[in-house]
């Protein structure tokens, strides 16, 4: 299939299950094409050594060789593809991520579990009615749990718990027995964590609770169908379904109206954190919407279409957190896009690291509000570690890695730096910083030119007389020089006669 220009697609890799969602994009609203799921318990794939069961994982890869074929003729652009808790902890993630991308001919974005957050509600508020309360959103996942306190279309806070319905179910319930004693200390646990954030996402945060996912989804069915509740999930309802799997005894023995079987093994877990979220949180009843995680990265996409990329906003936010000299970063932002467009003129498919680019120099003296002294690796630390709206992990290593490159030892970088195609931004970046170290509008002279002229080999062309006249900057071009040439990297300076201006 080629796909055409007004649809989208995502792709959710959760603890549970994977899911593939096609949407057609008409007036801003999103309109289910086609979707594809397939429960493979990736969570529970997990060993006692971290890494992934081989037998599990290879089911997990069967079916994203279906996605990709489902997802052949779609634009990069158009497609995102999201990684949660069990790839947020995997020891051996990047092997596995590295075949499911050959498979799936996209890139997969690990994301934080503040931004699954931020996404789950952004997903659940497209579904719900307009309204101006706050909500209380709960995603329980096979690997992870979601709270959001949003209101209207905004998550206020956000926070993830390592509580997931696959791994519940293993730990507390691994040979399928349903006791009172399992519940019991199912429950604890779960209540364990939960009242950590409490006080943050308590009864008098919010107006309304609502459930997302599977879990909630399947609650809601059983407790209604089996008239424990006559609408919704509600605290007595769950603990008349606790009651009667106690009664029963075991999974294989218990009869639920509304109960599926892809569901049935991590009902246990899924139910015993629930209870927790309703007694820890003061909940008594919550509705449940369909929106969850994949219509959240399907809007959020929609919005980085549109230009209206969260992205770009927590971008903003850190600057105005740290107090950034905005006239210097973008001041410096300007020279480094000046030099990257030199350094990828004429060569062939050349990764555009603009985006990027003038992302790192926004904040690449963030780190000044914590120290003067080697302020880039602070710098670089808050931007690899912090909550970054709209960001996924690897987006936030890379502008890290600019950020620390931009100064300092070069030495550093060789172990960091995987992709080759991210050294032009590094020299961008690097010399963009070198030219405005006055922090003065520097009248560069008009002739300055940039250009690859092999892999790893950048040259500098100006002026003879301009570099005679800015003798500190001709210093510092020179250690620069040096400083590549250490690592391997050749950088030249040379005047408009190709002449070698620098020894």
């Amino acid at each position: 299939m080629t796909a055409s220009f007004d649809t989208l697609a995502a792709v959710d890799l959760g603890s549970n299950s994977f899911r593939l969602q096609i949407v057609r994009v008409m007036d801003g609203m999103l309109y289910p094409l086609d979707s594809l799921k397939d429960t493979v318990r990736l969570g529970g794939a997990l060993l006692p050594s971290g890494e992934l069961d081989q037998d599990i994982a290879d089911r997990a890869l069967a079916c994203l060789a279906r996605f990709g074929e489902r997802l052949r003729g779609f634009h990069p652009d158009r497609v995102r593809v999201v990684g949660t808790n069990t790839l947020r902890v995997a020891r051996d993630a990047a092997v596995f991520i590295a075949r499911a991308e050959r498979l799936l001919g996209f890139p997969i974005e690990i994301i934080a579990g503040r931004e699954e957050a931020r996404l789950i509600y952004l997903g659940a508020a497209h579904s719900l009615p307009a309204s101006q309360e706050k909500r209380l959103v709960v995603d329980i996942g096979g690997g992870s749990t979601e709270f959001i306190v949003g209101q209207g279309m905004r998550s206020l806070k956000t926070e993830s718990l390592n509580l997931g319905c696959v791994s519940y179910s293993l730990r507390f319930f691994p040979d399928g027995r349903l006791t009172r004693h399992n519940f019991k200390d199912a429950v604890v646990a779960a209540r364990d964590q939960i009242q950590r954030i409490a006080a943050e996402f308590g009864p008098d945060q919010w107006q309304l609770a609502i459930g997302t996912s599977g879990t909630a989804r399947s609650l809601r069915d059983i407790l209604e169908q089996s008239d424990f509740s006559s609408e919704g999930i509600t605290l007595d309802g769950m603990e008349k379904l606790r009651a009667e799997l106690i009664r029963t005894g075991s999974l294989k023995a218990a009869h639920l109206n509304g109960l599926r079987g892809d569901r049935a093994p991590v009902l246990p877990g899924g139910l015993s954190i629930m209870l927790a979220v309703f007694e820890e949180l003061g909940i008594q009843r919550m509705d449940v919407t369909l929106g969850a995680l994949r219509d959240g990265v399907l809007y959020d996409l929609l919005g980085r279409q549109d230009e209206r990329d969260p992205r770009a906003d927590s971008v903003a936010q850190m600057m105005r957190r740290y107090h950034v000299d905005t006239v210097q970063a973008t001041r410096v932002a300007r020279v480094a896009h000046h030099v990257l467009a030199g350094l990828s003129a004429g060569q062939e498919a050349a990764p555009d690291w603009k985006r990027e680019l003038g992302w790192a120099a926004a904040l690449h003296e963030i780190g000044l509000d914590i120290s003067h002294t080697g302020y880039h690796k602070h710098s670089a630390y808050i931007v690899e570690n912090a909550d970054m709206p709209g960001f996924s992990r690897q987006e936030q290593k890379v502008l890290a890695t600019l950020i620390l490159a931009h100064r300092g030892s070069l030495g550093k970088l060789l172990s960091q730096v995987t992709d080759d195609s991210l050294w032009p931004a590094i020299v961008s970046l690097r010399l963009a910083a070198l030219f405005s170290r006055s922090r003065r509008d520097l009248a560069l002279p008009e002739n300055l030119h940039f250009s690859t002229v092999a892999p790893r080999q950048f040259r500098v062309v100006l002026d003879a007389d301009w570099l005679d006249s800015h003798p500190m900057t001709a210093s510092a071009l020179r250690e620069e020089a040096s400083g590549w040439k250490d690592i391997g990297f050749q950088l030249t300076v040379r005047g408009q006669d190709d002449r070698k201006l620098l020894a």
